[in-house]
């Protein structure tokens, strides 16, 4: 088939396409042409998108093409694309037309030699170390007799064989297996979240939470153990809070998780070593210390008892002591009964020296003048009080009288009556009153009626003469005598 481009015009005027006509033409053509392509270079410009593609340039000595990783591919990489790595990609050639430019779409990418695997690797290093990942100070010390092993390895092949075995003559403890694959593309993915799930397990879970992780590999080549090289395993293993032994190939292979573990050991065999004492060693020197503690203990004794005997030396006999003692009290108790004898007759003398001066009539005597003394007194005093008492009488009948003649009830016995306004107050005079007025009138019988006030107010009542006052008694002179 004749593109349209490239045909010729029979009426002899070339057609006019638009530049998109074009621009897709020629991407048609590229792709049809270089659907796969498998091309070396160095890589530069490395961008990684936020986004998730990865846009970069394949160069050599004289040439330079762009190239891009979509989002989808970049999981499936090899190797992590950086400025400088030589690698060898595969893909297609397309164009990108809104900038007349032709690309490669890189589906697969693999370093393209040992050289350029162990120059990421330093740069990767390099990178980590700056973050401190590598610090001596962020290590972790190994438990001293651990009951749970965590092993993070292939469940075939020698590896878990030679650590399972050694595990069980050094130190009998629950060996836990969590299965990966150790080579290829997805063994540093499977290996973190073999990390990430023992550091998530609960201490009191159904399955115990390890003291310790070993992460196991057995030798191999550059390439063969480029998964332990990964950065996100490295910052996995920085990250964990549980102890871990690296032992990933043999004594001379270096991957960056040794940098990162908290013990790097040269074989599988080894790991389990670090990881777990020996359980013959501990019992022997459990039984020397305790042989120890047994010879130091009858030191102590003997030193104990070698002092107490030259104490016992030093010190007098106790029976020579309890003699001296026994002595000491015959004499003071032969001493006791005449001295409480002579004690008895003194007070016995003093009793009677006493007695001899009291008699009964020593208190007779001030009760017979205090007697006949109250026995004046009542004389003297009983016609005073029999007056006084007398004349009290007689004020109080003259109160009960005075009271008597100024109640306000006693008036009303003689038909008069009182007469109050409605809030109480008292009327003295008819005038104050208002037609109209309700007013309350008092009885003799203390029965009050309601009445109205009717017509108007008269003249002022006469005011009636004022009662002649009362003499006053007059005061009382001085008492008079009796003449009986």
């Amino acid at each position: 088939m004749t593109d349209a481009a490239t045909s010729p015009d029979t009426s002899g005027n070339a057609k006019a396409y638009s530049v998109s006509e074009l621009a897709f033409a020629l991407k048609r053509t590229l792709e049809d042409s270089y659907g796969f392509v498998r091309l070396r270079g160095e890589l530069s410009k490395v961008t990684h998108h936020s986004n998730g593609h990865v846009y970069l340039t394949i160069k050599d000595e004289k040439a330079a093409i762009d190239g891009v990783v979509w989002k989808g591919s970049v999981r499936n990489l090899s190797i992590r694309p950086e400025h400088g790595l030589e690698v060898v990609v595969t893909g297609k050639i397309t164009t990108y037309p809104q900038g007349s430019r032709y690309q490669i779409v890189i589906e697969t990418m693999e370093a393209a030699g040992v050289g350029a695997l162990l120059a990421q690797l330093e740069r990767l290093k390099q990178k980590l170390a700056a973050e401190g990942l590598f610090e001596p100070s962020r290590k972790r010390p190994l438990p001293d007799m651990p009951a749970v092993v965590g092993v993070i390895t292939s469940p075939t092949g020698a590896v878990i064989r030679d650590i399972l075995h050694r595990v069980r003559d050094r130190w009998p403890c629950r060996v836990i297996v969590w299965p990966v694959v150790v080579q290829g593309e997805t063994a540093a993915a499977q290996v973190c979240g073999a990390i990430r799930g023992f550091n998530a397990m609960a201490p009191d879970g159904p399955v115990p939470r390890p003291d310790v992780l070993i992460v196991a590999r057995g030798g191999g080549s550059v390439e063969d153990l480029w998964a332990f090289n990964d950065e996100t395993l490295a910052r996995t293993v920085a990250e964990g809070t549980i102890p871990l032994i690296s032992a990933v190939g043999h004594e001379t292979d270096t991957t960056l998780i040794d940098f990162v573990s908290d013990r790097r050991a040269p074989t599988p065999t080894a790991a389990a070593e670090m990881a777990t004492p020996v359980l013959a060693e501990l019992k022997a020197l459990v039984s020397d210390l305790g042989a120890r503690m047994h010879r130091c203990g009858g030191r102590v004794v003997e030193d104990r008892r070698s002092r107490i005997a030259h104490a016992d030396r030093a010190l007098k006999r106790v029976p020579d002591l309890v003699r001296l003692a026994e002595q000491r009290f015959d004499i003071v108790s032969g001493k006791l009964g005449a001295g409480l004898a002579r004690n008895a007759a003194a007070h016995e003398r003093d009793l009677v020296r006493v007695a001899s001066r009291l008699s009964p009539l020593l208190l007779q005597r001030p009760q017979q003048v205090q007697k006949d003394r109250l026995e004046r007194l009542a004389v003297r005093l009983e016609p005073s009080f029999r007056r006084r008492l007398e004349r009290l009488s007689e004020r109080l009948d003259g109160l009960s009288k005075l009271y008597a003649s100024v109640d306000p009830d006693r008036p009303l016995q003689r038909g008069f009556a009182r007469v109050a306004r409605a809030d109480g107050s008292l009327v003295h005079a008819g005038a104050a009153l208002t037609s109209g007025e309700e007013v309350a009138i008092t009885f003799g019988d203390k029965v009050t009626r309601r009445a109205v006030i009717d017509g108007e107010g008269g003249g002022a009542s006469p005011v009636a003469p004022a009662p002649k006052a009362r003499p006053k008694p007059k005061a009382e002179g001085p008492a008079q005598g009796d003449l009986f």
